[in-house]
């Protein structure tokens, strides 16, 4: 157990000296994934008699794919929760990873992360859910409006909730670049930059022509991860706090984007309704 308590504290260290080029190299991934999934999916669709794209999987293995997403989502927040605390390994590495972060990575980049991390801020996500609200109603997209104010505010209540149950502190400030109060596990921003901007991507890829679905999903990867990241390059939040806002956020969006697409299939074997 100490043995791998200290490998796992050595590999911390050594990934906080790299952080700034592990975060390039992690982002690259997730692009060329993310175009990898797009290419899987565009290879299961066929058009129809409009040119329109369908997917020839039912919408039970939608459901199914869904249900996969939420149970790694909470597999991967679970494992996390039950290894924190004073003494655990997890903290000790997320402590080792933030102080060797903090002696590397020059103070020009800290100020680039702290304005990606406003994307993640309370105001303008506040500016933002209103925003889109008002647009779908006048757009008659009265059920959109719903959803899209259901999905961020609850996240934010969840998010407030799984705070409150942790009660984590934060890591201490480096040199006040940056001050947040209130716990740290799991990461608001990046639970609230997934749900805010996933789900606006999901209006994307719902209202916009079919040209601009894979620049809104590879701009909504590229703002979530850096705005997660620069929790951590500000020392707001220990690694495994981004994480899990990443696996909390992902979950519940999963499910209003499951939710909303489960009704739509349910009301065009019914009636028209605009959702």
């Amino acid at each position: 157990m100490q043995a791998h308590a200290a490998f796992l504290t050595q590999w911390a260290i050594w990934a906080g000296q790299h952080a700034l080029p592990l975060f390039f190299v992690m982002l690259a991934a997730l692009q060329a994934a993310l175009l990898a999934c797009w290419w899987t999916l565009r290879r299961f669709t066929v058009p129809d008699k409009q040119g329109n794209l369908l997917p020839t999987l039912l919408m039970g293995s939608r459901a199914a794919l869904g249900f996969a997403i939420i149970l790694v989502a909470i597999g991967v927040f679970a494992e996390l929760a039950g290894h924190l605390g004073a003494g655990k390994v997890l903290g000790q590495a997320d402590q080792a990873f933030t102080s060797a972060l903090r002696a590397s990575v020059p103070r020009l980049a800290l100020v680039v992360f702290a304005a990606f991390t406003w994307f993640g801020n309370t105001v303008p996500l506040i500016g933002l859910v209103i925003g889109i609200a008002i647009a779908l109603v006048a757009l008659g997209r009265r059920w959109l409006a719903l959803v899209w104010v259901v999905a961020v505010v609850g996240n934010t209540m969840l998010n407030l909730t799984l705070k409150q149950i942790f009660c984590r502190v934060r890591p201490l400030p480096p040199d006040g670049l940056l001050m947040e109060p209130g716990f740290s596990f799991p990461s608001g921003h990046s639970s609230g930059c997934v749900v805010a901007y996933g789900m606006l991507a999901y209006l994307a890829l719902r209202l916009l022509p079919a040209r601009w679905h894979l620049p809104a999903l590879a701009a909504t990867v590229a703002l979530v991860f850096t705005a997660g990241a620069s929790r951590v390059f500000l020392g707001v939040h220990f690694a495994s706090d981004v994480i899990a806002g990443f696996a909390s956020g992902s979950a519940w969006l999963t499910v209003c984007v499951t939710g909303i697409e489960f009704a739509r299939w349910r009301s065009s074997r019914k009636f028209d309704v605009k959702m």
